[in-house]
Formats: C-alpha cells, sequence, structure tokens
C-alpha cells in the first residue's frame, strides 16, 4: 500500500471507531453489531477492576445480545483519544486507543455500581471484508476505575 492508501485506511478505521462509541451510547443495537466482524473476539476481563473469566466472547452477535440487557438502564459516555493505528497489510490492522468512560445507572440496573468512571486502552485488530473495515478482535485494559 501506498502512503496515500494506508492515510485512508487509518481515517476509514477511525470512523469506524467513532461509530462504535456512538452506537454504544446511543443503544443502537444492530448498528454496533455492525461494526464487528460476525467471527469477533470480546475480551473485556480485565474492564471492571477485577478480572472476570466470564467477559470473554466470541460472536458479535453474542456479545451485543449480552452486552445490551446491562446497559439498558445504564447511561454511557465514551470517548477513544490518540489512536496508534498501523496497517498491516491491505485488509490488516492493529490499534490501540485511550480511552475514557462514564456510567451512570439507574435503579434497578443489573451492575454492582451507581457510577464508574474509568480510564484504559482499547487493544485491537481490524479486518477489511466486503470493502469494509471492521474490528475482529477488541480487548480493554483498565487504568483506573472509579466507582460508587
Amino acid at each position: 500500500m501506498d502512503d496515500a492508501q494506508c492515510l485512508t485506511a487509518i481515517a476509514e478505521i477511525e470512523t469506524l471507531k467513532a461509530r462504535y462509541f456512538r452506537c454504544m451510547d446511543e443503544k443502537d443495537w444492530p448498528g454496533l453489531e455492525a461494526v464487528f466482524a460476525p467471527d469477533l473476539v470480546a475480551d473485556f476481563r480485565d474492564s471492571t477492576g477485577t478480572r472476570d473469566e466470564t467477559l470473554l466472547t466470541h460472536g458479535a452477535a453474542l456479545y451485543v445480545a449480552n452486552l445490551a440487557p446491562i446497559l439498558r438502564d445504564v447511561t454511557t459516555v465514551h470517548h477513544g483519544h490518540m489512536p496508534e493505528i498501523d496497517i498491516t497489510s491491505p485488509t490488516t490492522a492493529t490499534g490501540v486507543w485511550a480511552m475514557e468512560d462514564l456510567l451512570w445507572a439507574r435503579d434497578g440496573a443489573p451492575v454492582p455500581f451507581k457510577t464508574l468512571h474509568a480510564f484504559g486502552h482499547y487493544h485491537e485488530t481490524y479486518e477489511k471484508r466486503g470493502g469494509a473495515w471492521v474490528i475482529k478482535t477488541i480487548r480493554l485494559s483498565r487504568l483506573r476505575v472509579d466507582v460508587t
């Protein structure tokens, strides 16, 4: 790939990740599922402050189906910053994103907190399938988690 093609791919991946954050926060579950490869591997085992082996999911549909009821009564704001994207071939790439999220749970939400404010990094791989980039693997590591 030449420099222009690499820059185009990076811009497309940045747009993909922006869509991920927006769909998550708007609870657009079909839109969220569409940013992922169907055979997604989602590793959120280290995303809550303590390792939880149940937070490793194989498959985009299953990941979104499990996530939607948990966040139904939780307002979320996700921000991604400072992407480090490497194009590894015309159809593959890797990325690391600094992130911050804030979550506010309404009464009855199935989460063990009222508020969560956290910082960390998304570690991802991407594939270009059918002319569009998708997230193939996603792992969230946390640097700090504050809950009330």
